[in-house]
């Protein structure tokens, strides 16, 4: 997936709104509450919770495969 200055925007946006993502990574979509963007490693990432365990997931932003804002239009 290419990161566009748009495209990261969009995502700084759902984090600083709290609003839920839809992640799409090796063939498996989670739907996750993203928290922070950081450094893992000296590459971008993605801090999210799974909404139904409260569970901290790690998303490195060059291995995801897609990337939705859900509620958007």
């Amino acid at each position: 997936m290419r990161w566009s200055p748009e495209r990261l925007d969009q995502l700084e946006r759902a984090v600083r709104d709290g609003r839920r993502v839809a992640v799409d990574r090796r063939g498996t979509e989670y739907i996750v509450t993203p928290v922070r963007i950081t450094q893992v490693a000296g590459r971008e990432a993605l801090i999210a919770r799974l909404p139904m365990t409260g569970d901290e997931m790690t998303f490195v932003l060059e291995d995801l495969e897609g990337l939705r804002v859900l509620g958007e239009v």
